[in-house]
């Protein structure tokens, strides 16, 4: 293979944790690709990504971007003002840096780090994480050079020729789950004879999911199973007041899972959102419940779950059902192994496990 020496690269996106983990990923492929490569983040001020890329060893320059506002008309007005600025400063980050290629994940600072690049006639790749595409990459996949998708019939939004079926880049370590049943349940605190449930909203998305667990505490406990119960950082103060410090011992409140192999490798059954984490989940290849949050673009969550769903590789809780059925579903599915092992064995033909590679090798090659 012909080595490429000092290439330089702007990865741009991010917002929330299934955004910016892929971002790192491709990173992180790129690095192996080629050591001397010099990467670039650009994300939106006071998102999660300025803190997690530098801790992850990379440099990154801010945006003052938003998305739109739902619940301030004021905030609104200053979008317009925030997307020139942030396309103006784009335009000088491409100008001082002079990247071969630049690489959209998604998320805020994405548009308008693309837009520029077009402007400047830097070939761009998009890494298009949903079933559904947004607005904002339809349009930016015309100019694109190459778009990467993690499922089928994507030439609804994109031109036909640009699309490879890459899959979405996974944390490798959250998917290490091989022998580590008996770990991950000491972890946790948990014990090996009974039937455990790992229940994760991440870190926005979890509300609906926490009121469910709450709403049927009693049903749960009945049941005897264990419960290993991410709330989310906002949440998980009220949830704690809740339990009045008396937490039964068959369940494990975390704000944070910071061992997702340890949380996976316990489950015997693992509810969750349907963002970018549908990526790991086929990969760890446990039977799945999929509760797509209503509160994203074009509810294209929805669309992920109902594109396994067709595949009977998950189970679909509407978010409005959420609080009256998750758990007697989950339930149920628990004392279902023959509908465990077909949903197991489903979604594990969906894995993809080198989409970091695979994308890292396309946007080697959009640099020529």
């Amino acid at each position: 293979m012909k080595k490429h020496r000092h290439k330089r690269i702007i990865i741009s996106g991010g917002g929330t944790g299934g955004h910016i983990f892929p971002a790192i990923a491709i990173a992180n492929a790129l690095k192996k690709l080629d050591p001397e490569i010099k990467i670039l983040f650009v994300g939106a001020k006071g998102r999660m990504e300025m803190e997690r890329v530098p801790a992850a060893g990379y440099e990154i320059v801010g945006l003052d971007i938003q998305g739109i506002q739902r619940k301030s008309i004021f905030k609104n007005l200053m979008l317009p003002f925030k997307l020139i600025g942030s396309i103006m400063k784009s335009l000088r980050i491409i100008r001082d840096f002079k990247p071969n290629a630049a690489v959209g994940v998604g998320g805020y600072a994405s548009g308008p780090l693309l837009y520029a690049a077009s402007l400047k006639k830097v070939p761009y790749l998009i890494q298009e994480q949903n079933s559904y595409a947004g607005v904002t990459n339809k349009k930016l996949g015309k100019k694109a050079k190459k778009i990467c998708v993690a499922y089928d019939g994507m030439e609804r939004f994109f031109p036909s020729d640009k699309i490879v079926i890459t899959g979405n880049p996974i944390r490798r370590e959250s998917v290490d789950i091989a022998g580590k049943r008996e770990q991950g349940l000491e972890w946790a605190k948990l014990s090996g004879d009974k039937k455990t449930i790992f229940i994760t909203g991440g870190s926005l998305g979890a509300r609906t999911l926490n009121k469910s667990v709450l709403a049927n505490i009693d049903k749960i406990i009945a049941a005897d199973v264990q419960l290993i119960w991410q709330t989310g950082k906002h949440y998980y103060p009220d949830i704690m007041e809740s339990f009045r410090g008396k937490v039964h011992p068959n369940i494990r409140v975390m704000e944070f899972v910071d061992r997702m192999d340890l949380a996976y490798a316990a489950a015997d059954i693992i509810i969750s959102r349907a963002g970018g984490t549908i990526s790991e989940l086929c990969v760890v290849g446990k039977p799945v419940i999929l509760v797509p949050s209503p509160n994203v673009a074009e509810d294209h969550q929805t669309t992920n779950a109902m594109s396994l769903v067709a595949k009977d590789a998950a189970i679909f809780v509407a978010d409005k059902d959420a609080q009256a059925q998750l758990m007697d579903v989950a339930l149920e599915l628990l004392n279902d192994k023959e509908k465990q092992k077909i949903l197991s064995e489903n979604i594990s033909k969906l894995a993809l496990p080198d989409a970091d590679e695979t994308i890292a090798k396309e946007v080697i090659q959009i640099t020529g």
